[in-house]
């Protein structure tokens, strides 16, 4: 899809964060197009658990930002956790979805998560709010996030979801190089869990 044809980007989410991620990797391809978010539902439980689960949440906000605001490209961010032997890690991706249907994921962010934290998520706390418990804060994943407390600040998370959602442009950018004329690439799907309107901006 040629640069000048995006006209219009769609964000699954009205986190100050991602909309600023988001905005800043357009203004950088193509400064005349307009960013907007729009609350969607991502379809996953608040605290996504897994890869699979976080592409799914990720993929079903693009896809409904796109089809709600008619815009060329749809954008979902979504953050979550993975459980494995070793210990709890985060994750995160991002998807973009063309109008033809294409959805493009790019990720991930993994970083080890400090045992209380993993404690409060297995007892049903979102990472964000675990964080804030564990630290004093208020609402931090519109703010530094996880990335941002538990790497002092090295880790800046907006710069974080630049680099996953210029991953997920890939295909857009160069799509011969990947073998298609507009985009591939899949992730579909639907989750459930968890109440659609608190964490439709998530």
């Amino acid at each position: 899809m040629p640069l000048s044809n995006i006209h219009q980007v769609a964000v699954g989410s009205t986190n100050p964060v991602k909309l600023a991620a988001v905005r800043a990797v357009f203004q950088r391809l193509e400064p005349r197009a307009h960013v907007d978010g729009i609350a969607v539902p991502s379809g996953v439980p608040d605290q996504p658990v897994g890869d699979e689960q976080t592409i799914t949440g990720a993929t079903n906000r693009a896809r409904a930002a796109r089809a709600a605001l008619d815009a060329d490209l749809g954008v979902g961010i979504e953050g979550g956790v993975v459980d494995t032997p070793a210990g709890m890690r985060t994750c995160a991706w991002a998807v973009v979805v063309t109008r033809d249907g294409a959805a493009h994921v790019g990720g991930s962010l993994s970083m080890p998560l400090p045992d209380p934290v993993a404690a409060l998520i297995r007892e049903g706390v979102e990472l964000g709010h675990a964080i804030d418990a564990l630290i004093g804060t208020t609402n931090i994943k519109h703010g530094a996030g996880a990335v941002g407390i538990l790497t002092e600040g090295l880790v800046n998370r907006m710069e974080a979801y630049e680099t996953i959602l210029a991953y997920a442009l890939a295909p857009v950018l160069g799509p011969t190089l990947y073998g298609v004329e507009r985009g591939g690439g899949s992730g579909e799907g639907t989750g459930a869990g968890g109440s659609e309107e608190a964490r439709k901006s998530r």
